[in-house]
């Protein structure tokens, strides 16, 4: 009896010595997967990082950077400006005039004004790169402000006076609501060209944003929705190419009216310097704008006083109908919340108001004359 005891002792000990050595094997296999786990977890997470980072800039004027062929002015904050004169010599004109440009734009495209208007005026107009755009230095603490504060340092280098006109065109135009906001004290008048909305601003009924939203391409949709609500997200989601990104940069020609692709044949000659644009990066330009764009305000425009109480200057806004872009009934809404603004709503013209045949010329005798 004694002899089975032990025989079924050892062959327990032996049980217990697979058991351990499963058990061991067991608890080696699972300490493995964890750690492999979060190593690919974290590999995971750096790689998403840097997917979401975008690349330095290559900024102009830097060592083996791009070179600077423009005048340029250096701002308040060290930052370079890039700017172009145009019309008569500043030491001769009775108008001075500042022009924004749009979303993927430069310095170069400005109002196609007739000679013998900016003869018969006297008019100087000054148009620059905005930040990040051009040869202009980007400006990655950009903020509503900022470009404001720009335009103010421009004009007091090129020595333009106390008081000057700004005119901006679509992104530009926006541009000049928050001049409004922040250096109406400098401005002898203003007028926005179709300027772009932000569906988010505080005084639009909900309903009339939700249908202007709605209005855009689907991948515009989410293109601005991402700007808004995840803006550090705004570089990967306008580079991947899982998900459409947005057609305004794809230069998606099906986003104009048809009175637009009429004219894209006049914007042929913007091909020299198209390349500028954006050479120091489409982060610093573009998408900087959509984040500024259609961030979260600090103020309404909708909430503005008038600058010229005393009707010593006029702010115009000028918009087509035909418009696929900017959606004309938010622009119209805006204007009757500001009665003060002179608006003017164009039948049979899309968002290209400026290179319309006579527009330019029309938007600036309506500014600087009061003609209708």
């Amino acid at each position: 009896m004694a002899g089975v005891n032990r025989k079924i002792s050892a062959s327990s000990a032996r049980a217990h010595t697979r058991k351990a050595k499963q058990n061991s094997s067991f608890s080696f296999s699972s300490g493995m997967l964890r750690k492999v786990s979060v190593v690919l977890l974290m590999g995971l997470l750096a790689w998403a990082y840097q997917s979401i980072q975008p690349p330095p800039p290559k900024i102009c004027g830097s060592p083996n950077g791009l070179p600077v062929t423009s005048p340029r002015i250096k701002l308040r904050d060290g930052r370079h400006l890039a700017y172009k004169e145009h019309g008569v010599p500043k030491e001769k004109a009775k108008y001075m005039i500042v022009y924004v440009h749009g979303f993927a734009s430069c310095r170069h495209e400005t109002l196609l004004l007739s000679p013998e208007v900016v003869e018969e005026l006297g008019i100087y107009l000054v148009s620059f790169d905005r930040a990040g755009y051009g040869e202009s230095d980007p400006n990655l603490k950009r903020t509503l402000r900022s470009t404001a504060s720009d335009i103010e340092d421009l004009a007091d280098q090129l020595e333009l006076g106390p008081k000057f006109y700004v005119i901006g065109n679509s992104m530009g135009g926006q541009v000049v609501w928050t001049c409004l906001k922040y250096i109406p004290d400098r401005l002898a008048g203003a007028a926005l060209i179709a300027p772009v909305i932000n569906y988010w601003w505080p005084g639009f009924p909900a309903n009339l944003s939700r249908e202007g939203y709605n209005r855009q391409p689907v991948a515009d949709q989410w293109a601005v929705r991402v700007a808004h609500y995840a803006p550090w997200l705004t570089y990967w989601w306008n580079t991947q190419k899982w998900f459409p990104s947005s057609s305004v940069i794809a230069h998606n020609p099906e986003l104009f009216s048809p009175q637009d692709r009429e004219l894209f044949r006049q914007l042929m000659g913007r091909r020299h310097y198209e390349a500028q644009v954006r050479q120091q990066g489409d982060f610093v330009s573009l998408h900087l704008d959509m984040i500024i764009g259609f961030g979260k305000w600090e103020f309404d425009p909708m909430d503005l006083e008038n600058p010229f109480p005393n009707n010593e200057g006029s702010v115009h806004l000028w918009h087509g109908y035909q418009d696929w872009v900017v959606p004309v009934t938010l622009q119209s809404y805006i204007a009757q919340k500001l009665p003060w603004i002179h608006y003017h709503e164009l039948p049979g013209v899309g968002h290209l108001v400026p290179v319309a045949d006579g527009f330019s010329d029309a938007i600036v005798k309506a500014l600087l004359l009061g003609e209708q």
